[in-house]
């Protein structure tokens, strides 16, 4: 009854078109149908791949090259409208839509297991003070708070730090990328025998992903994840 008055009183309206929103979620139906699932996927990397017989599958670029971490949970392939989603939380301040997209993650996989500590993507604290907040530790600490199950030790900002600043990757190829990270990453603290997720917004060519675990197995992780919302088509797809 309680919530019933507060919907009448105060109505949510879905982020993306403007419409009513029944429910606690700022996002209506129909707009929520329109995001795009990610089931057919690679079993390391998490990339769309064509409809199969549902059997595990790698990638070619996890055969030829597997990166460093274990497997990447990404519930979601990115598109326009998850996209917008993800834009206005990052970039346009939108932290209220923190919750809604702790939820989309969570819809995703039925268990994702359990880690010991949770390692969101860490920001230069020069982009983090521009910014104000470091999204992915936003979503790491509401999905704990959502499901507390997820990882026994909580949510650890300070096992790794970005050292240095870098430039934005779009437009970059694959060497590029990487070079544009070399030694971008440093562990600040011992982890061994750990196992962790990182926690990250999209994943588009894991650069980035596989640059942090690297670091911090070579501190002593057993297992490294990524977790994500979502994971972007290979070009041209």
């Amino acid at each position: 009854m309680v919530n019933s008055l507060l919907e009448g009183l105060f109505p949510q309206h879905c982020c993306l078109c403007g419409l009513p929103s029944p429910g606690e979620r700022p996002l209506c139906a129909p707009c929520a149908a329109e995001l795009e699932p990610n089931p057919q996927a690679c079993a390391r990397c998490a990339l769309p791949l064509p409809a199969g017989d549902g059997a595990p599958r790698l990638c070619g670029g996890c055969l030829q090259h597997p990166p460093a971490f274990e497997r990447v949970v990404a519930p979601w392939r990115y598109s326009d409208h998850l996209g917008h989603l993800i834009h206005l939380w990052k970039y346009r301040g939108e932290t209220r839509l923190t919750g809604l997209l702790a939820h989309l993650w969570l819809e995703g996989p039925a268990d994702p297991g359990e880690v010991d500590l949770l390692v969101p993507v860490p920001l230069h604290w020069r982009k983090q003070w521009r910014r104000g907040f470091n999204q992915s530790e936003l979503l790491a600490r509401r999905l704990l708070r959502l499901r507390p199950g997820l990882a026994a030790g909580g949510v650890a900002t300070r096992l790794a730090r970005r050292s240095r600043p870098t430039l934005p990757q779009s437009g970059m190829d694959a060497d590029q990328r990487r070079r544009n990270l070399r030694d971008a990453f440093t562990s600040h603290r011992g982890c061994a025998s750990l196992r962790l997720a990182i926690v990250d917004d999209v994943l588009t060519t894991g650069t980035t992903a596989d640059a942090l675990a690297r670091v911090l197995l070579a501190a002593g992780a057993s297992r490294v994840e990524i977790w994500c919302l979502a994971r972007t088509p290979a070009p041209g797809s």
